[in-house]
């Protein structure tokens, strides 16, 4: 039985110029620091170590103690404005996720659109409604805080 896709979408406002902020989300090392503690993220390696598309990123992370590793391709690079990664390994069945970048009212508009799916068929989207949907709405709403405290 096919699994449900899900899809998140989170916006926000910093009062940073676009290039300022599109910088800090282009460079791999800080998606440590807008990662939740308790996921224990880690980035392991990034290939090549100059963010574009086709840049390979290796974290490792913990999912309620489970120790998971996960790898990301850039598929999509269009600075300042967008980029794209794709889950190639990890556990979902997909994880697409767009970053949007624009220019606004003196700051710059922050879009993370994320399309999800689990494995599993019936049970994934079981897991889905138990648990990831609240894990995933939790990791981005960190996300936004620390985004928040460090542009202001």
């Amino acid at each position: 039985m096919p699994t449900s896709s899900h899809k998140l979408v989170r916006e926000q406002m910093v009062p940073r110029p676009l290039s300022q902020v599109f910088e800090f989300f282009s460079r791999a090392e800080n998606l440590q620091t807008i990662t939740p503690p308790w996921l224990s993220f880690n980035v392991l390696r990034v290939r090549p170590q100059v963010v574009r598309k086709g840049t390979l990123i290796d974290y490792r992370l913990k999912v309620h103690g489970l120790p998971l590793g996960w790898t990301s391709e850039i598929v999509i690079w269009e600075p300042p404005h967008r980029f794209v990664d794709v889950q190639v390994r990890g556990p979902y069945k997909l994880w697409h996720h767009t970053h949007r970048f624009a220019e606004e009212s003196g700051g710059t508009r922050i879009t993370d659109e994320v399309l999800y799916q689990l494995p599993l068929g019936l049970l994934g989207d079981l897991a889905h409604w138990a648990l990831v949907r609240r894990d995933v709405k939790k990791i981005f709403e960190y996300r936004a805080a620390r985004v928040r405290s460090l542009f202001g």
